[in-house]
């Protein structure tokens, strides 16, 4: 997260080849001297605001954007390999996996101080996060495993009208009455495009309907803590991957089928699993950097626009055949996107001349209400 140039001066400093100059026997002097070196360059670690702003600059809308759109599909083909062709027929315990392999490379990035510190706040809001973030992970695969695909895309398009309302009942949050327009254009077309049969039994059903609540939350908090109480992906990752692991741990036995003991874990097996697992990792870190530089909305229509061109790219690379219907629908969705994109656009354009939309935001906040919440049209 340190910039060329950072890195360059830090190289080239004086205090470094002091520091290589000395001899093994001056380790008090030594270690001094490389705390000043860690203190220097992780300078822009020093709070919480810092790091924030220095993520907004490293990380734009459409970097997160692209990374998670990326990753995520990376992490579809991944899963697949594993819950068919490895016969890990275990949902929930794999995503314990996934948080046990992000938990572990966070702390790798802690102790190499690359976790930016947290700024002051409540327990509750991120005992919050970690609860919805592990009923969301691990719903979300027990739904795909005892739904079919249909109703399992239904259950994510009725994501967004969740959000919408959500955030309208948490902050007064508005959606004008075209980019309404754009998002029922988008959910209708990914509806056409994927639900092809709503076969389902009344445990799957129970499972997706219970799954949608958390997972707007969830939206809704990575990127409402990101831009109004300067914390980072990574800061907010190592404080509630302990939560999510241990409400995770809690639901293995409840929703996972007996018999993960005698499940063949050879190299192969393993090794993927692992992989797996740090796909995991870069999936929720990319998603909270595009919640953070975004909105719980254009995160959702991304995963929509994801599912898409999963379609379009199986039509046309694979020439899998799902249907005119299908292809039509995937079409008209992304048309939706398209326009939904556009108002964005224009918006930012319209009220933030050179400045970003989210400090304007953060700006009126302060100016029409104190208190945080806001009563504009998004």
């Amino acid at each position: 997260m340190l910039s060329r140039q950072e890195i360059v001066n830090f190289l080239l400093s004086k205090d470094l080849r002091r520091l290589l100059k000395r001899k093994g026997s001056d380790a008090s002097e030594t270690g001094r001297t490389l705390e000043e070196l860690r203190a220097s360059m992780f300078n822009s670690f020093a709070t919480s605001e810092k790091a924030k702003n220095l993520q907004q600059r490293l990380c734009t809308p459409s970097i997160a954007l692209t990374f998670n759109f990326f990753v995520a599909i990376a992490i579809i083909f991944m899963n697949k390999w594993v819950l068919k062709n490895a016969g890990f027929q275990f949902p929930v315990l794999l995503s314990f996996i996934h948080y046990v392999v992000t938990l572990a490379l966070i702390v790798v990035l802690n102790a190499l101080s690359l976790i930016p510190p947290s700024p002051p706040l409540k327990s509750t809001p991120l005992f919050t996060l970690g609860l919805v973030m592990s009923l969301c992970t691990g719903l979300a695969n027990v739904s795909l495993k005892y739904n079919s695909v249909g109703f399992y895309q239904m259950a994510k398009i009725a994501v967004t009208p969740t959000i919408v309302m959500a955030e309208y009942l948490w902050y007064k949050k508005k959606v004008s009455f075209l980019k309404v327009v754009s998002l029922v254009v988008v959910s209708i077309g990914v509806a056409v495009a994927t639900v092809t049969d709503l076969q389902f039994n009344l445990f799957g059903a129970s499972v997706a309907l219970f799954w949608i609540i958390p997972s707007a939350l969830s939206k809704i908090l990575w990127s409402s803590l990101q831009q109004r109480e300067n914390w980072t992906a990574l800061a907010l990752m190592w404080k509630t991957t302990p939560i999510s692991l241990f409400c995770l741990l809690i639901m293995i036995p409840i929703l996972d089928p007996p018999g993960a003991f005698s499940y063949n874990w050879n190299f192969i097996n393993t090794s993927m699993i692992l992989i797996s697992g740090v796909f995991g990792f870069l999936l929720q870190w990319s998603a909270a950097l595009a919640l953070g530089a975004t909105s719980a909305i254009s995160h959702v229509v991304l995963g929509q626009f994801k599912t898409c061109m999963l379609l379009l790219g199986n039509y046309y690379i694979f020439r899998s055949n799902p249907g005119t219907t299908s292809i039509c629908g995937a079409f008209v969705a992304i048309a939706g996107m398209t326009y939904y994109t556009y108002l964005n656009l224009e918006k930012g354009k319209v009220r933030t001349g050179k400045q970003s939309p989210r400090r304007v935001d953060e700006q009126e906040d302060r100016d029409v209400n104190p208190d945080g919440f806001n009563g504009q049209t998004a």
